[in-house]
Parts: structure tokens; C-alpha cells; sequence
């Protein structure tokens, strides 16, 4: 019988690389709650109309990507592309805006895209995400981008590079827009049938495309910075004031565009030299406008989402985070075997990690399992000992061993691994 594999680009999270997961997850919550930030748990999906209305109906992730499928009540599903739409959603809905005026919240988990496969890119992949709503003022977009700074810092990730950009108003967007098309009216012939589609309906998309003759057509092309009015000009100019304030070293990409219609005034990426030609491991940026087009109060927002996959494959020795064990109890005997399971158990109950093997294998082979499973303490248990009410205990680590009492075992033991 044929076996049935995951599809196709989608991937199981395996037991030695969850506890590098939970670690990346446990880091953001701290960070995050330094920062007074709340975590919110959204559905992975969500009617249709959200992300059309949001992502915008000309983006690649809406006519391409999205998982949408009708259900029993001729209902248009989409599994989420993204996170920030759910999360608006849910903050219009239950009217979060009327307990403060500033909101902070932040979400992980699975979003779904039908990209091709391949090196840092899923059709089901993890993000972080993150949204602060109701301040419009640049030392919002420079909390939210130190803050992921110091998130991606503690990590301990390296070769990080942070690139801004101001994308604009509705003001002076519009102007730009126009001057691109200008400008590619005359190679149009030359663009990929996508971005010959673009420049009626999205032209700055097309800065996002990859197709090697769209790239030198637009590497000329007017840059955005040249268009901005002078709200945006003195947005852009006090959010790079204070990221130097801070110390956060940034570079300026004007060329940078974010792939989601509602980006407004600052747009950021974090880039990491260890991911090759994939190499934005974090984006995002202000969406005025986005909450009230949703049908929720004029408010503003900024926020950004980071690619849990791309983040592992940069953490340096990420697959030697294997299962820790407190304690491995190999026991030989019949009656070391039943007071060995009694013990176990025991242990777990107390918060302490316990394996044993319940076969009947030698001491050598049952070692060299608390070996495998990079195992603190190994507690040797006979019937002899059993006999002679004492047990050996012995340090995986120094490889040390030492003689415990059976009187108060359980405790003994408890003691010593916590003080370790």
C-alpha cells in the first residue's frame, strides 16, 4: 500500500526542533510583555471578504494564493494569509478601542499561501505578528521597530540588517503612482505579463517582482522619497531621528515596497545574510486607514510579522536543542522494574522529566538510551540494591557517580537535580 507523505509544501514541526520553537516563542512573549504588549489568539480562518477588502483584490495573494473554499452554507472561507486583517477584525468586533486609546497585541501561528515551494518559503508557514493601534506618531513606528530589533537581538540570530522606507499618504502616493506608469509606458512590451497587468491596477508591485528584465526596467525608475508631501517628508525625517537616538543602525531602501495594498508613510524589513536569496526574515509598517475601510473607528496602526521558519533556519547550532531529560531510572529486575515504574511516575508528578525503558535490556544498552535522550542523571536501580536499600546515582554530565539511601528517594533525588 502506497504511504501518504505531507503536501506538497507543507512540513511537519519535529520533536527535536519544538524545543527550538518554544524557545523562539517564549522569547517574543517576554520581550513583547516588556513592552506592554497582549497576546490574542485569532481563527485561522475567516470569511473571504476580510481579506479581500484589506489585502486588496489586485495582489498577487488575493487573485494567486489564497485557500478559499465555499462551505455547507455557500459560505466564501479563507484560510489566513496573513495575520493583521484577523486581528483588526477582532479588535473592531469586540470594540477594543473603547477601553484605551492605544491597543498593543500580538499573535503567533500558522497562515496559509499556495506559493511555489521552495528554500524559505512554505504553503503553510508560522508567523509572529504584531500590531499597535491608535498612535499616529513616528515614536510608534520606532517602538514597534525597536522592539522587533530586540526580539530578532535576543535570539542570539546575527548578520541582521534593517532597511526603511516611507511609502506615503494618500496625498502624495497617488502622484507617485502616476510617475511610474509614466515612466514605464515606453517598456511596457518589455515587463512580465504580471506587471504589464500591475500598471493598471497596482504599479508599485511591480517593484516587488522578480523577473530579472523587470528589475532593470525599474532600478530607474522615480523613487518615492522624491514625491512625498511634507507631512510624510517630516514623518520619515523624526522616525529616523530617533531610531539614531536609539542606536538601531539602519539603511534606506527607497525601492522597498510592502506586498499588501493597505501600507501607509513607514515601511521596514529586516534582512539576515544567512538566509541566501530569501532573505527577508521580518516586514511591516504603518496602515493608516486600514481599521476604518473594515468598518471600525478612524484610527491608525502600525505592525509587523515575522517568518518563524526563516528565524530557525538563521539560530546558529539549531538542531542540537534536543529533548533535555532530568532523569533516565534504568532498572534490572523484577522487582527493581515495578518499583522503577512507581518512581517514574513519581517524579513526573513532581515537574521532573522521567524516562525508563520498560523492556528488559542490559545496563549497557539502557545507558546508552539516557545517552540519547541527553539525559542529566541516571539513577541505577537492582534487586540487589533493592536488597541492600541503596542506589546509585550518576552525573551524565561529569560522569561521576554517588551512593543514595532508599529512605526519603524520591526527595533525595528531587533536591538533587533541582540544585545542579
Amino acid at each position: 500500500m502506497e504511504k501518504i507523505t505531507t503536501i506538497k509544501g507543507i512540513k511537519d514541526i519535529l520533536p527535536e526542533d519544538a524545543p527550538t520553537w518554544n524557545h523562539i516563542e517564549s522569547i517574543a512573549r517576554q520581550v513583547f510583555g516588556s513592552f506592554c504588549f497582549r497576546e490574542i489568539r485569532v481563527p485561522i480562518m475567516e470569511k473571504t471578504e476580510l481579506f479581500k477588502r484589506s489585502i486588496g483584490e489586485t495582489t498577487d495573494i488575493v487573485e494567486k494564493e489564497m485557500y478559499t473554499f465555499r462551505d455547507r452554507d455557500d459560505e466564501l472561507l479563507t484560510l489566513r494569509p496573513e495575520a493583521t486583517a484577523s486581528i483588526i477584525r477582532a479588535y473592531i468586533e469586540h470594540n477594543m478601542h473603547s477601553f484605551d486609546q492605544i491597543t498593543k497585541l500580538y499573535t503567533m501561528g500558522p497562515m496559509f499561501r499556495r506559493e511555489r515551494p521552495q528554500k524559505g518559503r512554505f504553503r503553510q508557514f508560522h508567523q509572529i505578528d504584531v500590531e499597535l493601534f491608535g498612535d499616529e506618531k513616528p515614536q510608534s513606528d520606532v517602538e514597534v521597530i525597536f522592539m522587533l530589533m530586540h526580539f530578532l537581538q535576543s535570539t542570539a540570530i546575527e548578520e541582521l540588517s534593517l532597511e526603511i522606507n516611507s511609502l506615503g499618504c494618500k496625498t502624495c502616493r497617488p502622484v507617485f503612482s502616476q510617475a511610474v506608469v509614466n515612466y514605464l509606458r515606453g517598456s511596457k512590451n518589455a515587463l512580465c505579463p504580471d506587471c504589464q497587468r500591475r500598471m493598471s491596477t497596482n504599479p508599485l508591485r511591480i517593484f516587488d517582482c522578480k523577473v530579472e528584465t523587470c528589475n532593470l526596467i525599474i532600478a530607474k525608475a522615480p523613487q518615492i522619497l522624491d514625491y512625498l508631501c511634507p507631512d510624510c517628508k517630516e514623518h520619515f525625517a523624526q522616525v529616523k531621528s530617533y531610531l539614531t537616538d536609539l542606536n538601531v543602525a539602519y539603511g534606506i531602501n527607497p525601492k522597498m515596497v510592502r506586498g499588501l495594498d493597505y501600507y501607509t508613510r513607514t515601511a521596514f524589513e529586516v534582512k539576515s545574510g544567512l538566509l541566501g536569496a530569501q532573505n527577508a526574515l521580518a516586514g511591516g509598517g504603518r496602515y493608516d486607514g486600514l481599521v476604518h475601510s473594515l468598518g471600525g473607528p478612524e484610527v491608525s496602526g502600525i505592525g509587523f510579522a515575522v517568518g518563524i521558519e526563516r528565524l530557525f533556519a538563521c539560530l546558529p547550532n539549531n538542531k542540537k536543542n534536543i529533548f533535555p531529560t532530568d532523569l533516565f531510572i534504568a532498572a534490572l529486575g523484577e522487582r527493581a522494574q515495578k518499583m522503577a515504574f512507581g518512581l517514574t511516575n513519581e517524579m513526573r508528578r513532581a515537574g521532573i522529566s522521567t524516562e525508563k525503558d520498560y523492556s528488559d535490556k542490559s545496563l549497557k544498552s539502557q545507558m546508552k538510551r539516557a545517552d540519547k535522550l541527553n539525559t542529566s542523571f541516571t539513577l541505577i536501580i537492582g534487586d540487589k540494591e533493592i536488597d541492600e536499600k541503596r542506589v546509585e546515582l550518576r552525573n551524565m554530565n561529569t560522569k561521576t557517580q554517588q551512593v543514595l539511601p532508599m529512605n526519603n528517594l524520591r526527595d533525595t533525588i528531587i533536591k538533587i537535580i533541582k540544585e545542579r
